[in-house]
């Protein structure tokens, strides 16, 4: 389930529905770190992931239950530090959780090398 996931979030970031800045899978929930594109409020950008999560899982997982909570927590960020504290977070939430040692070992994550990322918001950028 988690790599179908994963795979959502790579197909709205390729459709161009939002920029994928940092992410994290857990087994009972995930973070996201994203800037949804003008014409895609984050609500929507989120329906995207949750939705099409949902479509697939049913279609090729077979998955009858229950998937979703019906809200979402978002928090808009403020600064460069704020920023950082939340890319720190995410990345760091499977070595909090005891899933992992160290966070670039997590196959669901932001920190594993290579992930298909993109760069901080413009505004982000530190002098």
């Amino acid at each position: 389930m988690a790599a179908l996931l994963l795979d959502v979030l790579r197909q709205n970031r390729r459709q161009g529905r939002f920029l994928l800045h940092e992410f994290v899978i857990m087994p009972d929930h995930f973070h996201l770190l994203v800037t949804p594109v003008v014409e895609v409020p984050l609500e929507k950008a989120i329906q995207f992931v949750k939705g099409g999560f949902s479509f697939r899982a049913k279609k090729e997982l077979e998955f009858r239950g229950e998937i979703w909570q019906e809200s979402f927590t978002n928090h808009r960020v403020k600064d460069a530090d704020d920023y950082e504290r939340h890319r720190e977070y995410i990345r760091e939430n499977p070595v909090k959780r005891f899933v992992v040692e160290r966070a670039e070992l997590y196959a669901f994550s932001s920190a594993r090398p290579g992930a298909e990322l993109d760069p901080p918001p413009s505004w982000i950028t530190r002098p």
